[in-house]
């Protein structure tokens, strides 16, 4: 039987080697890192070592970085009504794109009544224009965009976002989880003022991630009281083996992200060409700039459900879309916010490839294409 190839790396990516190492080390330790004791010391060392690769990465501070439990966890915390920066007053709504993850737009600790929706133009891509008019009706806001999109893969202005924003005094958080070791990122260099990362995006374990915080900000409530881990901004004992694994992953993430985005696009570009050609399927946002391993496509008559099963009795992994909505049959939001019709949307199979994707696997998977275009679309 030949091996599956997995083209699912947006949902989850394998666990890297390093990351392994990390973990199995950290799992000998016996030490609770908030004790004063060697145990509890070694313990800490792990997990400020991590801090510091995470802060390192994205160009912060360490002590501007918050463990959590997940992504969904750090998008929570992160949407907090009185937030701050060095200068202007607390926010006191939210505007999210339409395009964002179910955790950012279930709005965080804000009021229903306090969340408005900006717009994304047909190739999935923030309307900074309608942004602007969001800002400029009502007080300070938080805004939140995704860096690149899980779905389309399309990458959002995020630069230009948050010139805007801070212009009209807001702040502005960035869900960078699909972004991390794929495309260079620096909440510095970009103006970013909050962003959240998953480990399991890159090569780490499953159930940790974190919010990275620019210098200065402030008015974070916790999501979770108690003690006073993470400097009393997320309390519960520290996951000290998902954290060793999350910085190691995001080392080896970062040092080999020019080669491994380099090759992918090749391969995407390639994957792309091949699909275009089979049962006139098309690419959404092919026109915006995207991530270098995401592919969203469709053809007349097409039903994700049915691809996703026939790409897996062919031995391929791929999804219909985020993983955290798998199993409901409705249209995606995000093509529905980029004005597909419903029918479309619910046709879009997304391929998406990683650092251990070779040319064969992408040679299969167009071969299960155009087995299944012939047959799902016969008539």
């Amino acid at each position: 039987m030949p091996t599956r190839v997995y083209l699912d790396w947006n949902a989850t990516t394998p666990l890297r080697p390093e990351a392994r190492a990390a973990m199995v080390a950290a799992f000998d330790l016996v030490g609770n890192p908030s004790s004063v004791h060697a145990e509890g010391r070694e313990a800490r060392r792990l997990v400020e070592e991590a801090r510091a690769e995470l802060a390192l990465a994205v160009g912060a501070l360490p002590r501007n970085v918050v463990f959590a439990s997940a992504g969904t966890e750090a998008n929570a915390l992160a949407l907090s009504p009185g937030l701050r920066g060095p200068s202007g007053g607390p926010v006191q709504r939210l505007l999210v794109s339409a395009v964002e993850h179910a955790s950012v737009l279930a709005g965080g600790r804000f009021l229903a009544d306090r969340i408005g929706l900006i717009r994304v133009t047909r190739a999935g891509v923030v309307d900074l224009e309608h942004l602007k008019a969001g800002l400029a009706d009502g007080p300070p806001a938080l805004v939140s965009i995704m860096a690149a999109n899980n779905e389309t893969g399309a990458l959002q202005p995020v630069a230009e976002a948050a010139r805007i924003v801070h212009e009209a005094g807001g702040l502005l958080h960035v869900d960078a989880i699909q972004a991390l070791g794929k495309i260079p990122f620096d909440i510095k260099a970009m103006g970013i003022d909050l962003a959240t990362f998953s480990a399991h995006k890159i090569g780490g374990p499953k159930g940790v991630g974190a919010l990275v915080m620019a210098e200065g900000i402030a008015g974070l409530e916790p999501v979770l009281r108690g003690g006073g881990q993470e400097l009393s901004r997320r309390a519960g004992t520290e996951n000290v083996a998902g954290i060793a694994g999350f910085g190691a992953a995001v080392k080896v993430a970062l040092q080999a992200l020019p080669e491994v985005a380099e090759r992918i696009t090749t391969l995407r570009i390639r994957l792309e060409n091949g699909i275009r050609g089979i049962a006139g399927a098309t690419i959404f946002s092919e026109d915006a700039e995207r991530l270098p391993n995401t592919v969203l496509f469709t053809a007349p008559g097409l039903k994700a459900e049915t691809a996703v099963i026939g790409f897996d009795l062919e031995g391929i992994a791929v999804s219909s879309g985020s993983a955290c909505s798998s199993g409901k049959v409705q249209p995606s939001h995000v093509l529905s916010a980029m004005g597909f019709d419903p029918a479309v949307a619910q046709g879009a199979v997304r391929l998406s490839l990683g650092w251990s994707t070779e040319p064969d696997d992408i040679n299969r998977a167009l071969e299960a294409w155009r087995k299944l275009g012939n047959t799902l679309l016969k008539g």
